[in-house]
């Protein structure tokens, strides 16, 4: 189901399959992108917005899981808790392991658990996603908040907070450390080590997006380039310069291991900032 709320200064739309934060916009500019081409079809991953990609990474870390990113993202997540007052929204959605059965994907993870996804919309935006072991076992997952923002132009913007940051370039299949600004020249897709708060500097719409995050001790950058996202038949072949992925993230070496009764918080905050000089 969609749903549309005013916000601060703008306008906010969600829906519930996915728990998925699709846009957001402040004073008639997106902050949060999503892609023209999206499908918007049951069972079928939005391109855009802030997938929750849950319970693996990418196809995991086997390389050999389907779908891609996990089956949160598809799966039908229950709206559990709506509050709007005062240009605030605060919405809340829960998936257990009995909302997911059938769904593509499920069947590949045992844990009982139960997730929820809290959004909250007022001058800034905050996704937290937490996971609770409800089961008699330890279980362990990846996860991220798979955040699109939308920039002006992705070959004027910089990414700063991640210098002296080692990372895996997943473009070159090479480990590397950052240094200086994160800027784009090409295909990017980044998985750094890395739990500080960075900032996305956009001279195009001069503005500077603050992205503040908690439990989270990988950032992945992405942005497609031109020819991958011609590729992608859910995104657009002109919007790869109008986006740009800068996710909270608990992947790899780094994926949350929980025993039994214990949960784990991940968390973005994304904030508009007024300027775009560092």
């Amino acid at each position: 189901m969609k749903r549309t709320y005013q916000t601060t200064g703008g306008a906010l739309v969600t829906h519930d399959q996915g728990a998925h934060l699709t846009e957001w916009v402040v004073d008639g500019t997106p902050v949060i992108w999503v892609s023209g081409s999206s499908e918007f079809a049951p069972g079928r991953p939005i391109r855009g917005g802030v997938p929750v990609c849950w319970p693996w990474f990418g196809p995991g870390r086997s390389g050999d899981l389907s779908p891609m990113h996990g089956f949160a993202r598809i799966a039908p997540w229950r709206l559990v808790e709506e509050v709007v007052d005062a240009g605030a929204v605060r919405l809340v959605w829960e998936l257990t392991r009995h909302d997911v059965a059938g769904t593509d994907g499920a069947e590949l993870f045992a844990g009982d658990f139960r997730a929820r996804l809290e959004v909250v919309v007022d001058a800034a935006a905050s996704i937290a996603l937490t996971v609770r072991n409800e089961g008699q076992g330890t279980i362990d997952y990846e996860a991220a908040l798979h955040t699109y923002l939308h920039v002006g132009d992705i070959q004027g913007v910089r990414v700063v907070g991640l210098d002296g940051a080692p990372y895996f370039d997943k473009v070159a299949q090479q480990d590397r450390v950052q240094a200086g600004d994160v800027t784009f020249e090409g295909e990017t897709d980044r998985v750094y080590v890395a739990d500080g708060q960075v900032r996305v500097l956009d001279p195009a719409l001069d503005r500077t997006l603050l992205i503040e995050k908690a439990g989270s001790p990988n950032t992945v950058v992405w942005n497609p380039w031109s020819a991958k996202a011609a590729a992608m038949a859910d995104f657009g072949d002109e919007e790869w310069p109008q986006m740009l992925c800068v996710e909270a993230a608990s992947v790899g070496s780094h994926a949350v291991v929980l025993h039994p009764g214990a949960e784990h918080t991940l968390s973005t905050r994304v904030s508009v900032l007024a300027g775009s000089e560092s």
